[in-house]
């Protein structure tokens, strides 16, 4: 990195990417971090460090790069910096519901020193927690529409706030949408909106995302909206910024249940663990993995409702990548069709989704994947794990979902290399997902210490969850 004072060249890349060059060659290239202020978890990519700079350089940004490269990172980052130079005392970040928590814990690793709070809960409970002296308060945009419905005498619009971060910006694309006009009237001095789709359907998406992040009642309304665009939209593609042998990267994704789901999983817990109970000196591992597979089932699908806040978060992000022209592969380790492969496939219609499985013969395996390389308007490929993480060349899919963990990391790896191997022209991203107060989450932590023997001695060797947990292990997931 370049010494605290020093002059920061322009990368081209950036120049050619989105923000307009008589913004970054008055503001970005004169910007510098002290030392101090470059300490972060982990080394920034050259895009990345030149994405907190332009953040850094003024008050508006549209920071519209692909998804999967780090707008959140650089966003914190630059949260950060602005924190420690006294300018980022009240920062309101607003996300999707689901992000809520991805959010928290990025906070947490890119920026331990600042002090968050979500706001969530009841009408008298979020009242307090808008008083709160929280250096970042993070809020979905259901919850910030609801307590903005006071108007001016509003919590979250009483407040001055340094920064507001709309991630997911294009939730205002919709002038018309009562949550679009709320957001723009909050009082704020700096706005940065994140979006890897900034324009959806009409020209209005992208107007409606600039009016918030800079009004047009402090511009000429002679100003035309595509110099404005031009001026303040920063945009990098993996293709752009990734140029060697793409990488992978792997994203975890921690969900809350709510509602009737997680109603159903703590009444299929609390009968499970009555049974266990009464089995007393003869209860076996086997007893107990079978109330694992069945909370985990519970924690793809509510088996009542249907409802599934893991499918309403991949929807979510295959929406935005499918507009950006990309395609994914849907792993789940059960293939039926009420908590499986069927099911998923069945939900993610809209995405002209192909299922794989097990079940199929081999010419129809080979059928599958053929259509699939042939067919882009086939967006999704949905596999249990079993089947699909060994023998196929999936390059046509850069994003890899895992709807369900197997516990096992190198099924998991052999699943995401169907696509991250030779012949990929671009990065790789995976996402896990964990529903959080789970058996799930529970597991997890176990493997997540166990992670270093996985990686230096076990690595692609096949392991179940019988012969990574120990027996006392696998008791302690429900306190037995």
């Amino acid at each position: 990195m370049a010494a605290s004072g020093e002059a920061r060249p322009v990368p081209s890349e950036v120049v050619a990417s989105g923000l307009h060059p008589r913004t970054l060659a008055t503001s970005v290239a004169d910007q510098s971090l002290s030392p101090a202020e470059q300490q972060w978890a982990w080394d920034l990519l050259p895009y990345q460090l030149n994405g907190v700079l332009a953040l850094l350089a003024g008050p508006n940004l549209l920071l519209a790069d692909d998804m999967g490269l780090g707008k959140t990172v650089q966003a914190i980052v630059a949260i950060r910096v602005l924190a420690a130079r006294g300018l980022a005392k009240a920062v309101l970040i607003v996300v999707p519901a689901s992000l809520t928590t991805q959010w928290r814990r990025e906070l947490r690793v890119w920026a331990p020193d600042l002090s968050a709070i979500v706001i969530r809960g009841a009408v008298r409970d979020r009242a307090w927690q808008w008083r709160s002296d929280a250096n970042v308060v993070i809020v979905s945009y259901e919850t910030l529409r609801s307590d903005l419905e006071s108007g001016s005498a509003s919590p979250p619009q009483t407040r001055h706030w340094d920064i507001v971060v709309l991630d997911e910006a294009q939730k205002i694309k919709n002038r018309q949408v009562e949550i679009s006009g709320r957001i723009k009237s909050l009082n704020r001095t700096r706005s940065w909106a994140l979006t890897g789709t900034p324009l959806e359907n009409r020209i209005e998406d992208l107007s409606s995302i600039l009016d918030f992040v800079d009004p047009v009642s402090t511009r000429s309304r002679t100003w035309n909206l595509f110099d404005r665009h031009a001026e303040l939209q920063l945009r990098r593609r993996k293709a752009d910024v990734l140029k060697d042998l793409p990488p992978k990267r792997i994203i975890d994704v921690p969900l809350e249940m709510t509602g009737s789901q997680r109603e159903s999983y703590d009444r299929v817990q609390q009968l499970g663990l009555i049974r266990l109970r009464a089995m007393g000196p003869d209860i076996r591992v086997a007893n107990v993995l079978e109330l694992i597979t069945r909370l985990k089932q519970v924690c793809n699908f509510d088996p009542v409702t249907r409802a599934s806040v893991k499918l309403d978060d991949i929807s979510m992000r295959l929406t935005a990548l499918v507009a950006e022209g990309h395609r994914a592969l849907v792993f789940s380790q059960f293939t039926d069709d009420r908590f499986g492969v069927e099911a998923v496939a069945a939900r993610l219609a809209a995405f002209r989704p192909l299922s794989f499985t097990g079940a199929l013969s081999t010419d129809d395996r080979d059928r599958v994947t053929a259509e699939f390389k042939a067919d882009r308007e086939r967006q999704a490929l949905v596999l249990s794990l079993r089947a699909g993480a060994f023998g196929l060349n999936l390059q046509d899919a850069s994003y890899v979902f895992h709807m369900d963990r197997w516990w096992n990391p190198a099924i998991e790896r052999q699943a995401e290399d169907r696509s991250h191997r030779l012949g990929q022209q671009a990065p790789v991203t995976c996402y896990r997902y964990t529903i959080e107060n789970t058996v799930e989450e529970r597991i997890d932590q176990i493997l997540r210490s166990k992670q270093q023997l996985f990686d230096t001695i076990v690595d692609d060797v096949s392991l179940d969850l019988t012969a990574t947990l120990s027996r006392e292990e696998i008791f302690s997931l429900f306190g037995l």
